[in-house]
């Protein structure tokens, strides 16, 4: 085969897995419109989503040793991430409560040395229950949360080009930082840590994770910015400068 051939097959290759990856474009897009207010497109998501994938197809080498699915799937959440952090329509009162709340989950387990509960974080924040719940709404609304929000650089948990440029100690602190996240996320509360794994490993929705432990959608809402933001409290070392 002349280079002009190997030249065309491999960009009928390229196009072939756009073509064929194409609906993990819509899935994941509608899997983040699911903790994302209505002001948020899905269509600017999925135009996001296809310039990632064009950009996977583009960059991927087979030989790494893990698959497009998963090399595109970083890939193309990456560039809707970008997309939504083009513009921060979060009020600062909103981060300013995500701030305090993780500084007071810190403290009230530093100083029982048992998890924090929703009403000593209330009391250490000198509110009610009632408005630390609405606080936990707004983090939870206000903004996407993910294992990035836990404050470590996207290069600890990916790399460019797949992973294939990883040095020995990138790997290193790439497999100390998931232990001691799972180290993390067994200390949480058992609900807490069930309603993680429903909305990252299985991919459920607040409502649908509401109807499996039978509570509210708003209830799941507060749990779950309440465990993610424990968890960026216990990662407090892993963090990166703001």
């Amino acid at each position: 085969m002349s280079n002009k051939a190997a030249v065309y097959q491999q960009q009928i290759d390229k196009n072939q897995l756009v073509e064929r990856h194409a609906p993990l474009v819509k899935r994941i897009a509608h899997h983040l419109m699911a903790r994302l207010p209505a002001s948020v497109l899905v269509d600017d998501l999925i135009q996001a989503g296809m310039i990632g994938l064009l950009e996977a197809a583009k960059n991927f080498d087979g030989s790494k040793g893990a698959s497009f699915e998963t090399f595109a799937g970083i890939r193309i959440r990456g560039a809707m991430l970008d997309e939504i952090r083009k513009g921060d329509w979060t009020p600062r009162s909103v981060h300013k409560n995500s701030r305090a709340i993780t500084e007071a989950i810190s403290r009230v387990e530093k100083e029982t040395g048992r998890d924090a509960r929703d009403v000593d974080v209330a009391e250490k924040l000198e509110v009610s229950l009632k408005d630390y719940h609405q606080m936990l709404n707004e983090v939870n609304a206000g903004k996407l949360i993910g294992i990035e929000d836990l404050g470590v650089s996207e290069d600890v948990l990916s790399s460019e080009e797949n992973k294939g440029s990883n040095t020995p100690y990138e790997e290193m602190v790439q497999g100390s930082f998931q232990k001691a996240l799972a180290r993390a996320i067994t200390t949480l509360p058992e609900r807490e840590a069930i309603v993680l794994s429903l909305y990252y490993d299985e991919e459920l929705n607040l409502r649908e994770i509401g109807e499996v432990l039978e509570v509210s959608e708003s209830r799941v809402s507060q749990i779950h910015s309440q465990a993610m933001l424990k968890l960026k409290s216990k990662m407090q070392s892993w963090r990166v400068a703001d």
